[in-house]
């Protein structure tokens, strides 16, 4: 179905009208092998709109006046840059230089040996064998502007993008003398000797050196606009994963303030997260840059799994399930080959229907209004200054285990910055704060503010422990509001994911109240109480035990002046070899680890001080998954915007049109153990939706995917409705009268 998208208009910048992308990354030996007629006929075969073109940085591929900016092995005089930049024109596709910046070849070294990053005892620092330049050095803000401004004279592309912009990552600490005097002058102190996040001396660089990458993107946007006018904008790469940009010192929330347009290198994969992670990005990235605006993403056509094969085809049905998933999360599409032949061609064709699809149906996927219950509240500073070295299991496992029990369940959610809270009461009746140990007082206000506005708060683990500068606080920072205090006892380990299965500490348990068994088909047991009275919707579908694995950290709660219920408490570990030992020494204490309870504007509280989400994210425990998905259920209360049943192997994201809704159902079964080599596309269904709906009748509801219509029926204020497969994805539309 091909529509017409008034955002396409002509006068709308490149950034705005340019959503399909291509790029052939070049090599020091194409400019004795491209193809141009061929290039241009994928272009057109595959429907992109813009290319992304090698232009400078590391290598150059036109004849640079610059002595130093090295030329591509086979170039010599040629301007392999300029021709294909000439073809695009012809093709009339948007053009973007390519850049990668941040090292140089020996004899760049030799002549400037102080704009290199320098280890503690003064030693160059390398990668392979060329040399990191330092982001306080002339390099950054004399050197690289004169490419830029070179490539602007010669070739007037319409913007930048650089995939190696941000310089040395966090692991490593540059000593140079650009550095030291640089510090010395900002922050009055001198540069830490240590990865020691208890110095001052570290906590300032850290913050120093987020500002440094963020000045750098003002920089290099003032002098592209300066040369090649105002919508000749520079935007780098940046990662959609959260801990990679704190790793390379990218505030996401700054910078995206900032920008037009995000030029997203996010090949990440793993097979806890799956396919699913591509959407996360998505909506997370939008909600900080604006759902109007666009997310390109770079999807490799070659094998980017470990090992990667760079000339090798990445199996078409991960090329589609990626992509698909990334379109649910309001992502466009951009293919990507390193180099201009391959002897493996089968990765030619795997972009064709699918741009082709995208083409044709694009007015379902921009210009849309993102659909939620529940914001997922993450941040930067947290993994910072909460998870500081043990961030990914500490701080952001927990976002990654609620974002995946939300996916099983069904449950519509869209990630929330936590300095983005003022105006969450108008979008969410639910916040979810997976343990956001580090709260400025702002931060807890606004947290605040929206549970007296009626809204439900869940939070989990050690949330609102720490201030915002990483500092123990001397009460809980959300205490009042849920009517507990910490104390200084804990059970477990706070980086438990990281130790071995085997231990004691990982064989814990939590008791659920109150207790059933007596009442379930079993063994006569002398310990089992009587049962009395019905369990809290939290912990809904679990009747039949009365004990849930844990094997997490548990930071220990006074609760005696709380209104909230103890829903479960912790069973300590015992041992477990040889099995003859195995039984509960401790089968009970009155250690709170799940509390539930309401506000008294309205809203519902819930307090998982048991890690049931770093858990589910690690271990994968069912139990763990359906406690965080009851909570949120519980939390929204009985009017949920949209209710999936996929059997936890579906995605769904919910979107509002002008006289429509839009819903996006992302296929997430993985069948290799390798992530990054999936061969197969396992169809899934059928799929049960129920969608809020003030309709009186059924309206008309159709299929973008698999083609047609569906009937569906109207009930107590819900459509329902059922789609009986989907592929890799499917869009459902629904035409409100």
């Amino acid at each position: 179905m091909t529509t017409t998208n008034p955002s396409l208009a002509a006068d709308e910048p490149w950034y705005r009208r340019t959503y399909r992308w291509g790029q052939t990354n070049l090599t020091e030996n194409d400019p004795e092998r491209y193809d141009d007629n061929w290039w241009r006929k994928h272009w057109r075969d595959t429907a992109v709109q813009g290319v992304i073109i090698n232009a400078g940085g590391i290598v150059a591929y036109y004849p640079s006046k610059l002595p130093l900016h090295h030329r591509a092995e086979a170039l010599g005089d040629r301007d392999l840059y300029g021709e294909i930049v000439t073809s695009a024109r012809d093709e009339g596709l948007t053009v973007v230089a390519r850049m990668d910046s941040n090292r140089v070849a020996e004899d760049f070294f030799a002549a400037h040996p102080d704009w290199i990053c320098r280890d503690k005892d003064q030693n160059p620092i390398k990668a392979a064998d060329k040399y990191i330049t330092c982001v306080n050095s002339p390099y950054y803000s004399d050197y690289l502007p004169q490419v830029l401004t070179e490539i602007i004279e010669r070739s007037q592309p319409d913007g930048f993008a650089d995939n190696s912009w941000a310089g040395l990552p966090r692991s490593s600490i540059c000593y140079c003398q650009h550095c030291a005097d640089l510090f010395q002058q900002t922050s009055g102190l001198t540069l830490p000797t240590e990865h020691d996040w208890t110095s001052e001396n570290y906590r300032a660089w850290v913050r120093w050196n987020y500002q440094r990458r963020t000045d750098i993107w003002d920089l290099n946007n003032k002098v592209t606009t300066s040369a090649g006018g105002p919508d000749c904008l520079w935007f780098g790469m940046l990662s959609g994963e959260v801990l990679n940009n704190s790793q390379r010192f990218i505030d996401l929330r700054a910078i995206l303030q900032r920008s037009e347009l995000i030029m997203l290198d996010h090949q990440r994969r793993n097979a806890a997260d799956g396919f699913e992670h591509n959407t996360e990005a998505g909506r997370r990235l939008h909600e900080l840059l604006g759902w109007d605006k666009l997310i390109p993403e770079s999807t490799p056509q070659y094998q980017n799994a470990e090992p990667s094969f760079r000339v090798g085809s990445m199996p078409e049905a991960e090329v589609r399930l990626w992509a698909t998933a990334g379109f649910a999360g309001g992502i466009q599409p951009w293919w990507h080959h390193i180099g201009s032949q391959h002897d493996d061609r089968r990765q030619y064709r795997y972009a064709r229907a699918l741009f082709g699809w995208h083409r044709d149906n694009l007015d379902v996927l921009v210009d849309r209004t993102p659909v939620a219950d529940v914001g997922v509240v993450w941040s930067q500073q947290n993994n910072d200054f909460g998870g500081r070295d043990q961030a990914r299991t500490i701080t952001h496992d927990p976002y990654r285990g609620v974002v995946r029990a939300l996916n099983t369940a069904g449950v519509g959610y869209l990630p929330v910055h936590v300095d983005d809270l003022e105006t969450a009461r108008d979008r969410f009746s639910v916040l979810v704060l997976p343990n956001l140990m580090v709260l400025s007082d702002a931060q807890l206000a606004a947290i605040t503010a929206f549970a007296e506005a009626g809204g439900s708060v869940i939070a989990t683990g050690e949330t609102s422990r720490l201030d915002g500068d990483g500092a123990r606080r001397t009460s809980l920072g959300l205490g009042d509001l849920f009517g507990i205090e910490f104390t200084e006892d804990a059970h477990g380990a706070r980086g438990m994911a990281d130790i071995n299965i085997e231990v004691h500490e990982r064989h814990s348990y939590l008791r659920l109240a109150p207790e059933l068994r007596a009442g379930v088909d079993g063994p006569a047991d002398q310990s089992a109480p009587a049962p009395d009275g019905s369990r809290h919707p939290v912990l809904a579908r679990l009747d039949e035990t009365d004990l849930l694995p844990f094997g997490g950290y548990l930071p220990v709660a006074e609760v005696s002046g709380s209104d909230l219920e103890v829903l479960a408490t912790f069973v300590p570990d015992f041992p477990i070899f040889p099995p003859e030992t195995s039984w509960m020494r401790t089968p009970r204490t009155d250690v709170p680890a799940v509390l539930a309870g309401r506000h008294r504007a309205g809203g519902r509280l819930v307090w998982l001080l048991a890690d049931l989400d770093r858990g589910f994210a690690h271990d994968e425990q069912p139990d763990h998954a359906t406690v965080i998905a009851n909570a949120v259920r519980w939390a929204i209360g009985g009017r949920p915007s949209c209710q999936i049943d996929g059997h936890g192997l579906v995605n769904g994201s919910l979107f509002r049109q002008q006289g429509r809704t839009i819903l996006h159902l992302t296929n997430r079964v993985m069948t290799s153990k390798v992530p990054g080599r999936e061969p197969y596309v396992v169809p899934v269904g059928p799929v049960g939706v129920r969608i809020r709906n003030d309709d009186e009748v059924a309206p008309r509801i159709s299929l973008r995917v698999g083609g047609g219509e569906i009937a569906g029926s109207v009930d107590d204020g819900y459509l329902s409705f059922t789609v009986d497969r989907v592929h890799d994805h499917e869009v459902v539309i629904i035409e409100h009268v």
